[in-house]
Protein backbone atom coordinates (compact mmCIF):
# COMPACT_ATOMS: atom_id res chain seq x y z
CA UNK A 1 0.00 0.00 0.00
CA UNK A 2 1.35 3.36 -0.92
CA UNK A 3 2.12 5.96 2.16
CA UNK A 4 1.09 9.51 1.80
CA UNK A 5 3.23 12.67 2.84
CA UNK A 6 2.25 15.96 3.92
CA UNK A 7 2.95 18.90 0.83
CA UNK A 8 5.45 20.55 1.54
CA UNK A 9 5.47 23.78 3.85
CA UNK A 10 1.91 22.35 5.65
CA UNK A 11 1.80 20.98 9.04
CA UNK A 12 0.11 18.57 10.92
CA UNK A 13 -0.75 19.06 14.69
CA UNK A 14 -0.50 16.23 16.73
CA UNK A 15 -1.88 16.78 20.03
CA UNK A 16 1.48 17.67 22.16
CA UNK A 17 1.86 20.05 18.86
CA UNK A 18 -1.63 21.52 18.72
CA UNK A 19 -1.48 22.04 22.92
CA UNK A 20 1.38 24.54 22.28
CA UNK A 21 -0.49 26.17 19.34
CA UNK A 22 -3.27 26.73 21.48
CA UNK A 23 -1.46 28.17 24.72
CA UNK A 24 -0.26 31.05 22.28
CA UNK A 25 -3.64 31.24 20.67
CA UNK A 26 -5.23 31.47 24.18
CA UNK A 27 -2.76 34.27 25.29
CA UNK A 28 -3.17 36.09 21.90
CA UNK A 29 -6.91 36.13 22.67
CA UNK A 30 -6.75 37.10 26.33
CA UNK A 31 -4.38 40.01 25.70
CA UNK A 32 -6.85 41.56 22.72
CA UNK A 33 -9.87 41.13 24.69
CA UNK A 34 -8.38 43.15 27.35
CA UNK A 35 -7.92 45.70 25.01
CA UNK A 36 -11.48 45.93 24.14
CA UNK A 37 -10.56 44.12 20.55
CA UNK A 38 -13.25 42.58 19.17
CA UNK A 39 -12.62 39.14 17.10
CA UNK A 40 -13.74 38.43 13.79
CA UNK A 41 -13.29 35.54 10.96
CA UNK A 42 -13.55 35.53 7.25
CA UNK A 43 -13.58 33.12 4.30
CA UNK A 44 -9.99 31.29 3.55
CA UNK A 45 -10.93 31.60 0.13
CA UNK A 46 -11.41 35.14 -1.77
CA UNK A 47 -10.74 36.44 -5.18
CA UNK A 48 -7.78 36.93 -6.89
CA UNK A 49 -8.53 40.18 -7.85
CA UNK A 50 -8.76 41.25 -3.96
CA UNK A 51 -4.79 40.57 -3.91
CA UNK A 52 -3.99 41.81 -7.09
CA UNK A 53 -5.61 45.28 -6.51
CA UNK A 54 -3.54 45.56 -3.39
CA UNK A 55 -0.58 44.30 -4.83
CA UNK A 56 -0.13 44.60 -8.21
CA UNK A 57 -0.30 41.53 -10.79
CA UNK A 58 3.35 40.05 -9.23
CA UNK A 59 1.73 38.90 -5.93
CA UNK A 60 0.09 36.00 -8.34
CA UNK A 61 3.54 34.18 -7.79
CA UNK A 62 3.03 33.56 -4.10
CA UNK A 63 -0.27 32.38 -3.85
CA UNK A 64 -1.98 29.07 -4.42
CA UNK A 65 -4.49 30.40 -6.60
CA UNK A 66 -6.58 28.68 -9.58
CA UNK A 67 -9.90 28.52 -11.14
CA UNK A 68 -12.87 27.33 -9.37
CA UNK A 69 -15.66 25.31 -10.82
CA UNK A 70 -17.76 28.40 -11.26
CA UNK A 71 -14.82 29.69 -13.37
CA UNK A 72 -14.32 32.26 -11.21
CA UNK A 73 -10.28 33.34 -10.43
CA UNK A 74 -9.78 32.88 -6.69
CA UNK A 75 -6.44 32.92 -4.28
CA UNK A 76 -6.25 30.96 -0.96
CA UNK A 77 -5.79 33.81 1.72
CA UNK A 78 -1.93 35.06 2.05
CA UNK A 79 -2.52 37.81 4.62
CA UNK A 80 -5.71 39.35 6.08
CA UNK A 81 -5.72 43.00 5.56
CA UNK A 82 -6.91 42.93 2.01
CA UNK A 83 -10.14 40.91 3.47
CA UNK A 84 -10.59 42.96 6.72
CA UNK A 85 -10.36 46.34 4.58
CA UNK A 86 -13.30 44.49 2.20
CA UNK A 87 -15.24 43.46 5.62
CA UNK A 88 -14.53 46.82 6.81
CA UNK A 89 -15.30 49.05 3.65
CA UNK A 90 -18.65 46.75 3.21
CA UNK A 91 -20.34 47.41 6.70
CA UNK A 92 -18.51 50.92 7.51
CA UNK A 93 -22.00 53.25 7.50
CA UNK A 94 -23.14 51.18 10.44
CA UNK A 95 -19.89 50.46 12.25
CA UNK A 96 -18.52 52.69 15.35
CA UNK A 97 -15.56 54.02 15.04
CA UNK A 98 -12.81 53.55 15.70
CA UNK A 99 -13.31 49.71 14.53
CA UNK A 100 -10.95 47.89 16.91
CA UNK A 101 -10.66 43.90 15.57
CA UNK A 102 -8.95 41.26 15.50
CA UNK A 103 -8.22 37.92 13.75
CA UNK A 104 -6.25 34.32 14.33
CA UNK A 105 -6.10 32.52 11.07
CA UNK A 106 -4.39 30.10 8.86
CA UNK A 107 -2.80 31.71 5.56
CA UNK A 108 -1.31 30.33 2.62
CA UNK A 109 1.92 31.72 0.59
CA UNK A 110 3.63 29.76 -1.87
CA UNK A 111 7.52 30.55 -1.58
CA UNK A 112 10.43 29.50 -0.46
CA UNK A 113 10.44 27.90 3.17
CA UNK A 114 13.21 28.65 5.58
CA UNK A 115 13.46 28.48 9.38
CA UNK A 116 10.06 30.18 11.25
CA UNK A 117 7.89 30.38 7.97
CA UNK A 118 6.29 27.49 5.58
CA UNK A 119 3.65 27.32 3.37
CA UNK A 120 0.52 27.54 5.83
CA UNK A 121 0.61 29.54 9.10
CA UNK A 122 -1.68 31.24 11.89
CA UNK A 123 -1.29 34.88 12.29
CA UNK A 124 -2.86 36.78 15.24
CA UNK A 125 -4.22 40.30 13.12
CA UNK A 126 -5.67 43.63 15.00
CA UNK A 127 -6.46 46.68 13.07
CA UNK A 128 -7.89 49.92 14.09
CA UNK A 129 -9.87 51.54 11.89
CA UNK A 130 -11.26 55.09 11.92
CA UNK A 131 -8.59 57.28 13.90
CA UNK A 132 -6.34 59.54 12.10
CA UNK A 133 -4.00 60.36 14.93
CA UNK A 134 -1.70 58.62 17.11
CA UNK A 135 -4.14 57.32 19.30
CA UNK A 136 -4.30 54.77 17.15
CA UNK A 137 -0.60 53.59 16.98
CA UNK A 138 -0.56 54.46 20.99
CA UNK A 139 -3.37 51.62 21.19
CA UNK A 140 -1.91 49.12 18.77
CA UNK A 141 1.70 49.82 19.97
CA UNK A 142 1.12 48.60 23.80
CA UNK A 143 -1.38 45.40 22.19
CA UNK A 144 2.00 44.47 20.73
CA UNK A 145 3.88 44.69 23.62
CA UNK A 146 1.64 42.87 25.51
CA UNK A 147 1.29 40.15 23.20
CA UNK A 148 4.98 39.13 24.03
CA UNK A 149 4.97 39.92 27.38
CA UNK A 150 1.70 37.48 27.63
CA UNK A 151 4.20 34.81 27.41
CA UNK A 152 6.86 36.06 29.69
CA UNK A 153 9.14 37.56 27.33
CA UNK A 154 10.71 41.01 28.28
CA UNK A 155 12.74 44.27 27.54
CA UNK A 156 15.29 41.85 27.62
CA UNK A 157 13.87 39.55 24.92
CA UNK A 158 12.73 42.57 21.93
CA UNK A 159 11.97 45.57 21.35
CA UNK A 160 9.69 47.34 18.95
CA UNK A 161 11.73 48.86 16.14
CA UNK A 162 9.74 52.06 15.75
CA UNK A 163 9.77 54.51 12.26
CA UNK A 164 7.75 56.79 9.65
CA UNK A 165 7.18 56.52 6.02
CA UNK A 166 5.87 59.85 6.07
CA UNK A 167 8.59 61.34 7.64
CA UNK A 168 11.47 59.66 5.36
CA UNK A 169 9.23 61.25 2.46
CA UNK A 170 9.00 65.02 3.37
CA UNK A 171 12.85 64.21 4.73
CA UNK A 172 13.80 62.92 0.87
CA UNK A 173 11.52 66.45 0.16
CA UNK A 174 13.65 68.64 1.86
CA UNK A 175 16.73 67.02 -0.04
CA UNK A 176 15.03 67.62 -3.34
CA UNK A 177 13.46 64.59 -4.53
CA UNK A 178 10.63 64.07 -6.14
CA UNK A 179 7.62 61.07 -5.27
CA UNK A 180 9.40 58.42 -7.20
CA UNK A 181 13.14 59.00 -6.92
CA UNK A 182 11.85 58.81 -2.97
CA UNK A 183 10.02 55.62 -3.63
CA UNK A 184 13.29 53.86 -5.02
CA UNK A 185 15.22 55.67 -1.76
CA UNK A 186 13.31 54.01 0.19
CA UNK A 187 13.19 50.40 -1.53
CA UNK A 188 17.00 50.95 -0.72
CA UNK A 189 16.39 51.92 2.37
CA UNK A 190 14.73 48.81 3.39
CA UNK A 191 17.15 46.64 1.71
CA UNK A 192 19.86 48.52 3.60
CA UNK A 193 20.31 46.21 7.04
CA UNK A 194 20.58 42.97 4.68
CA UNK A 195 23.34 44.11 1.81
CA UNK A 196 24.42 47.21 2.92
CA UNK A 197 25.79 49.65 0.37
CA UNK A 198 24.35 47.29 -2.61
CA UNK A 199 20.65 48.29 -1.79
CA UNK A 200 21.25 51.95 -3.34
CA UNK A 201 22.98 50.47 -6.63
CA UNK A 202 19.78 50.67 -8.47
CA UNK A 203 19.20 54.11 -7.10
CA UNK A 204 22.05 55.74 -9.91
CA UNK A 205 20.12 54.78 -12.97
CA UNK A 206 16.89 55.48 -11.87
CA UNK A 207 14.69 58.45 -12.15
CA UNK A 208 16.94 61.04 -13.95
CA UNK A 209 20.45 61.92 -12.37
CA UNK A 210 22.58 59.58 -10.34
CA UNK A 211 22.00 59.58 -6.51
CA UNK A 212 25.01 62.18 -5.48
CA UNK A 213 27.41 61.55 -2.89
CA UNK A 214 26.53 64.29 0.15
CA UNK A 215 22.74 63.65 -0.56
CA UNK A 216 23.26 59.61 0.08
CA UNK A 217 25.19 60.57 3.10
CA UNK A 218 22.24 62.37 4.51
CA UNK A 219 20.37 59.53 3.77
CA UNK A 220 22.52 57.04 5.08
CA UNK A 221 22.50 59.61 8.33
CA UNK A 222 18.89 60.01 8.65
CA UNK A 223 18.70 56.14 8.93
CA UNK A 224 21.03 55.57 11.59
CA UNK A 225 18.74 58.03 13.53
CA UNK A 226 17.56 56.50 17.01
CA UNK A 227 16.64 58.71 19.38
CA UNK A 228 13.96 61.85 19.00
CA UNK A 229 16.81 64.11 20.54
CA UNK A 230 18.86 63.00 17.16
CA UNK A 231 15.71 63.23 14.75
CA UNK A 232 15.38 66.98 16.26
CA UNK A 233 18.85 67.85 15.42
CA UNK A 234 18.51 66.15 12.21
CA UNK A 235 15.40 68.14 10.99
CA UNK A 236 16.60 71.62 12.64
CA UNK A 237 18.39 72.72 9.04
CA UNK A 238 14.98 72.53 7.33
CA UNK A 239 13.41 74.82 9.04
CA UNK A 240 13.84 77.26 6.39
CA UNK A 241 12.60 74.86 3.93
CA UNK A 242 9.14 74.56 1.65
CA UNK A 243 8.78 71.26 3.76
CA UNK A 244 9.55 72.54 7.45
CA UNK A 245 5.56 72.54 8.24
CA UNK A 246 5.32 69.07 7.12
CA UNK A 247 8.32 68.09 9.22
CA UNK A 248 7.62 69.62 11.97
CA UNK A 249 3.85 68.19 12.21
CA UNK A 250 5.58 64.78 12.00
CA UNK A 251 8.12 66.20 14.34
CA UNK A 252 5.53 67.31 16.62
CA UNK A 253 3.05 63.82 16.38
CA UNK A 254 6.25 61.65 17.32
CA UNK A 255 6.62 63.52 20.23
CA UNK A 256 2.71 63.04 21.11
CA UNK A 257 3.40 59.01 20.02
CA UNK A 258 6.64 58.37 22.38
CA UNK A 259 5.55 60.67 25.37
CA UNK A 260 1.74 58.33 25.27
CA UNK A 261 4.01 55.38 25.55
CA UNK A 262 6.20 56.42 27.97
CA UNK A 263 3.31 57.37 30.35
CA UNK A 264 2.29 53.59 30.07
CA UNK A 265 5.64 52.76 31.16
CA UNK A 266 6.83 51.01 27.52
CA UNK A 267 9.31 53.58 26.86
CA UNK A 268 11.88 50.24 27.52
CA UNK A 269 10.58 48.13 24.84
CA UNK A 270 10.60 50.82 21.99
CA UNK A 271 13.26 52.45 20.11
CA UNK A 272 13.45 55.06 17.54
CA UNK A 273 14.93 53.61 14.31
CA UNK A 274 14.54 55.01 10.97
CA UNK A 275 16.30 51.53 9.49
CA UNK A 276 13.04 50.44 9.67
CA UNK A 277 10.45 51.35 6.78
CA UNK A 278 8.75 48.49 5.73
CA UNK A 279 8.66 47.55 2.28
CA UNK A 280 5.36 47.12 1.61
CA UNK A 281 4.42 50.29 -0.41
CA UNK A 282 0.62 50.50 1.32
CA UNK A 283 2.04 51.88 3.99
CA UNK A 284 1.64 55.71 4.64
CA UNK A 285 2.65 56.78 8.36
CA UNK A 286 3.97 54.91 11.62
CA UNK A 287 5.39 51.68 11.01
CA UNK A 288 7.11 49.48 13.54
CA UNK A 289 8.62 45.59 14.23
CA UNK A 290 9.11 43.35 17.14
CA UNK A 291 12.74 42.75 16.79
CA UNK A 292 14.10 39.37 18.96
CA UNK A 293 17.51 41.04 20.68
CA UNK A 294 18.78 38.03 21.58
CA UNK A 295 18.80 35.36 18.83
CA UNK A 296 18.24 34.86 15.14
CA UNK A 297 14.48 35.01 14.24
CA UNK A 298 14.83 38.88 13.56
CA UNK A 299 11.20 39.99 13.25
CA UNK A 300 8.56 38.88 15.32
CA UNK A 301 5.89 40.76 14.27
CA UNK A 302 5.27 44.13 12.12
CA UNK A 303 2.62 46.54 10.93
CA UNK A 304 1.84 50.22 10.32
CA UNK A 305 -0.42 52.27 9.48
CA UNK A 306 -2.13 52.26 5.85
CA UNK A 307 -4.64 55.14 5.53
CA UNK A 308 -5.51 54.64 1.94
CA UNK A 309 -5.88 50.98 1.25
CA UNK A 310 -9.38 50.59 1.94
CA UNK A 311 -10.21 53.58 -0.83
CA UNK A 312 -8.17 52.00 -3.23
CA UNK A 313 -9.98 48.52 -2.69
CA UNK A 314 -13.21 50.68 -4.05
CA UNK A 315 -14.54 52.01 -0.72
CA UNK A 316 -15.30 54.94 0.98
CA UNK A 317 -11.39 56.13 2.36
CA UNK A 318 -10.88 54.99 6.03
CA UNK A 319 -7.36 55.79 8.20
CA UNK A 320 -6.09 52.41 9.31
CA UNK A 321 -3.77 51.11 11.24
CA UNK A 322 -2.52 46.89 11.78
CA UNK A 323 0.28 44.61 12.67
CA UNK A 324 0.77 40.81 12.63
CA UNK A 325 2.67 37.92 14.53
CA UNK A 326 3.10 34.75 13.33
CA UNK A 327 2.68 31.46 15.23
CA UNK A 328 6.13 29.64 13.63
CA UNK A 329 8.39 32.18 14.70
CA UNK A 330 6.58 33.00 17.94
CA UNK A 331 6.61 29.00 18.54
CA UNK A 332 10.38 28.94 18.33
CA UNK A 333 11.22 32.03 20.32
CA UNK A 334 9.02 30.52 23.27
CA UNK A 335 10.99 27.46 22.62
CA UNK A 336 14.33 29.18 22.62
CA UNK A 337 13.76 31.20 26.08
CA UNK A 338 12.15 27.91 27.63
CA UNK A 339 9.03 29.80 27.77
CA UNK A 340 6.66 26.65 26.35
CA UNK A 341 5.08 24.88 28.85
CA UNK A 342 5.04 21.32 29.28
CA UNK A 343 1.68 20.14 28.43
CA UNK A 344 0.24 16.83 30.26
CA UNK A 345 -3.43 15.92 29.75
CA UNK A 346 -3.77 14.31 32.80
CA UNK A 347 -7.53 13.65 33.78
CA UNK A 348 -8.76 14.95 37.23
CA UNK A 349 -10.38 11.79 37.63
CA UNK A 350 -9.87 8.18 36.98
CA UNK A 351 -12.25 5.05 37.78
CA UNK A 352 -10.74 1.70 38.90
CA UNK A 353 -13.66 -0.36 38.09
CA UNK A 354 -13.88 -4.29 39.49
CA UNK A 355 -16.12 -5.80 37.20
CA UNK A 356 -19.36 -5.67 34.95
CA UNK A 357 -21.90 -4.77 37.74
CA UNK A 358 -19.21 -2.20 39.09
CA UNK A 359 -18.76 -0.82 35.26
CA UNK A 360 -22.40 -0.07 35.51
CA UNK A 361 -22.50 1.70 38.62
CA UNK A 362 -19.26 3.81 37.46
CA UNK A 363 -20.73 4.85 34.30
CA UNK A 364 -23.22 6.84 35.57
CA UNK A 365 -21.04 8.49 38.39
CA UNK A 366 -18.32 8.91 35.55
CA UNK A 367 -21.05 10.67 32.92
CA UNK A 368 -22.62 12.57 35.73
CA UNK A 369 -18.38 14.10 37.04
CA UNK A 370 -17.77 14.98 33.41
CA UNK A 371 -20.94 16.68 33.16
CA UNK A 372 -19.76 18.84 35.95
CA UNK A 373 -16.75 20.08 33.86
CA UNK A 374 -14.02 17.53 35.08
CA UNK A 375 -12.20 15.39 33.00
CA UNK A 376 -12.83 11.49 34.19
CA UNK A 377 -10.52 8.32 32.46
CA UNK A 378 -11.14 5.36 33.01
CA UNK A 379 -9.86 1.68 31.35
CA UNK A 380 -12.29 0.58 28.37
CA UNK A 381 -11.91 -2.78 28.98
CA UNK A 382 -11.20 -5.38 31.58
CA UNK A 383 -8.30 -5.03 33.71
CA UNK A 384 -6.86 -6.35 37.13
CA UNK A 385 -7.02 -4.18 39.63
CA UNK A 386 -3.39 -4.26 39.91
CA UNK A 387 -2.81 -2.79 36.59
CA UNK A 388 -5.65 0.03 36.77
CA UNK A 389 -3.79 1.03 39.79
CA UNK A 390 -0.90 1.67 38.17
CA UNK A 391 -2.63 3.00 35.17
CA UNK A 392 -4.27 5.78 37.60
CA UNK A 393 -1.10 7.05 38.95
CA UNK A 394 0.83 7.16 35.64
CA UNK A 395 -2.21 8.83 33.94
CA UNK A 396 -1.55 11.86 36.67
CA UNK A 397 -5.08 11.99 37.75
CA UNK A 398 -5.62 13.81 41.21
CA UNK A 399 -8.39 11.43 42.27
CA UNK A 400 -8.88 7.46 42.04
CA UNK A 401 -12.44 6.55 42.11
CA UNK A 402 -12.62 2.60 43.65
CA UNK A 403 -15.82 0.25 42.55
CA UNK A 404 -15.14 -2.96 43.77
CA UNK A 405 -18.20 -5.37 44.64
CA UNK A 406 -17.94 -4.30 48.51
CA UNK A 407 -18.09 -1.04 47.53
CA UNK A 408 -21.17 -1.78 45.27
CA UNK A 409 -22.87 -4.06 47.86
CA UNK A 410 -22.45 -1.15 50.54
CA UNK A 411 -23.86 1.83 48.60
CA UNK A 412 -20.53 3.78 48.24
CA UNK A 413 -17.46 4.52 46.28
CA UNK A 414 -14.27 4.98 47.60
CA UNK A 415 -12.18 8.07 47.19
CA UNK A 416 -8.74 7.45 46.94
CA UNK A 417 -5.98 11.50 47.12
CA UNK A 418 -3.23 10.35 44.56
CA UNK A 419 -1.05 12.65 46.27
CA UNK A 420 -1.96 12.35 49.67
CA UNK A 421 -2.56 8.43 49.31
CA UNK A 422 -5.12 8.46 51.97
CA UNK A 423 -9.00 6.93 51.00
CA UNK A 424 -12.37 7.37 51.94
CA UNK A 425 -15.68 5.63 51.57
CA UNK A 426 -18.71 8.22 50.27
CA UNK A 427 -22.31 7.40 49.79
CA UNK A 428 -22.94 6.97 45.95
CA UNK A 429 -25.69 9.72 45.89
CA UNK A 430 -22.89 12.14 47.33
CA UNK A 431 -19.90 11.52 45.26
CA UNK A 432 -20.55 13.82 42.00
CA UNK A 433 -20.68 16.95 44.66
CA UNK A 434 -17.48 15.08 47.06
CA UNK A 435 -15.59 15.43 43.89
CA UNK A 436 -16.55 18.95 42.75
CA UNK A 437 -15.49 19.82 45.97
CA UNK A 438 -12.18 18.34 45.96
CA UNK A 439 -11.04 19.53 42.58
CA UNK A 440 -11.95 23.04 43.00
CA UNK A 441 -10.82 23.21 46.27
CA UNK A 442 -7.47 26.07 46.99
Amino acid sequence: MPTFQTLPGFREFYPDTLARRNHIFRVWRHVANTFGFAEYDAPVLEPLELYKTKSGDEIESQLFNFTDKGGREVALRPEMTPTVCRLVGDKAPTLKRPVKWFSIAEFYRYERMQKGRGRCFFQFNADIFGEPGVEAETELIPLLVQCLRGFGLTEQDFLVRLSDRNLWFHYLEALGLDEPRSRAILTAVDKYEKIGDDAFKPCAGQQGAPLDAATKEKILAFLQIKSLETLEAALAPFATSPAAAKLNARLDDWKKLLGNLSAMGLEKYISVDLGVVRGLAYYTGFVFEAFDRKGTLRALAGGGRYDDLIGKLGYAGMPAVGFAIGDMTMNLLLEQRGLMPAFVQSPDVYAIIGGAQERLAALADIHAIRAAGFRVDYPMKDMAFGKQFKAAAESGAKLALIYGGDELAKGVVKIRDMTARTEQEVPKPDLPATVRDFLTAG
